[in-house]
């Protein structure tokens, strides 16, 4: 939107049928409102928040537009060589400034269950993925029921994105920083380590595949990016972490969340 030699976006949800606890503005306008106001994350300032259904047809809110770049690859080909890593690093830092945010004193105490999340979010999510099925995945189901069954002890809560990865960034439009983290659909209280997974799936995923996004098969080193233990070490240096347990857990945790989202995204396109 332009008005008054001003630039700024509205976002709202998408057209046609959506799930019940899909695409709630109101959330994301109300955790970015409240980082803006309460932190030092990274956030485009917000409006105004409208959900009369009368005005445009759906909910929808007006944030700042924020100049800047946003990369959808990984292996960040569009930028220099030798900012590559620099800009990884910035994401973590700015993924351990989300995850310090004392959510209390930034108002934001009942925007989720601080216990249980790793627990809620299976169920959702294999709940989510039902209610879109549309073909018989054994994998998906094995890999439901192990998930429920291995739950780890440790229930952290931070404020957690939900989406956090490349292409969900605004980046600086000449250094490798962040400017905006945006899309925050997924936002709510929940275990630090789960977004810290979602944001390393690359290291898990497929080079050249359309839509995977990943990084297994490139050659890290020869395009000047990190390994993934490097990106958990600088989220240990910059949150005070001493180590990240059940990595594994929360990779695969992340991996079924992943394939239950692009399940829904299937399913409405087949709509």
């Amino acid at each position: 939107l332009e008005s008054g030699g001003r630039q700024y976006v509205l976002r709202k949800k998408p057209p046609g049928k959506v799930l019940p606890s899909a695409h709630q503005v109101d959330r994301e306008y109300r955790v970015m409102k409240a980082l803006g106001e309460h932190s030092e994350v990274p956030v485009p300032a917000m409006h105004v928040l409208c959900e009369d259904d009368d005005v445009i047809g759906t909910s929808f809110y007006v944030m700042d537009f924020v100049p800047g770049r946003v990369f959808t690859q990984p292996q960040l080909e569009a930028l220099p060589k030798d900012q590559r890593a620099d800009l990884y690093n910035d994401k973590i830092d700015t993924l351990a400034k989300l995850h310090s945010v004392d959510y209390q004193a930034a108002g934001l105490g009942d925007f989720g269950k601080p216990k249980g999340y790793v627990e809620r979010q299976v169920k959702r999510w294999s709940a989510q993925y039902e209610a879109s099925k549309t073909d018989e995945m054994p994998a998906m189901d094995n890999l439901m029921a192990w998930l429920a069954d291995n739950i780890p002890q440790d229930d952290s809560a931070a404020i957690a994105h939900g989406d956090f990865r490349i292409g969900n960034l605004m980046l600086h439009p000449t250094e490798s920083k962040v400017v905006s983290i945006l899309d925050w659909e997924l936002a709510t209280l929940g275990h630090p380590l789960s977004d810290l997974a979602y944001c390393c799936l690359p290291y898990h995923m497929p080079v050249n595949v359309d839509g995977a996004k990943g990084m297994v098969g490139a050659d890290l080193k020869s395009l000047g990016l990190p390994e993934e233990q490097q990106l958990l070490d600088w989220y240990c240096e910059y949150t005070g972490r001493s180590g990240v347990p059940n990595w594994n857990y929360y990779i695969a945790f992340s991996l079924f969340r992943l394939a239950a989202i692009v399940q829904g995204v299937y399913h409405r396109a087949l709509q």
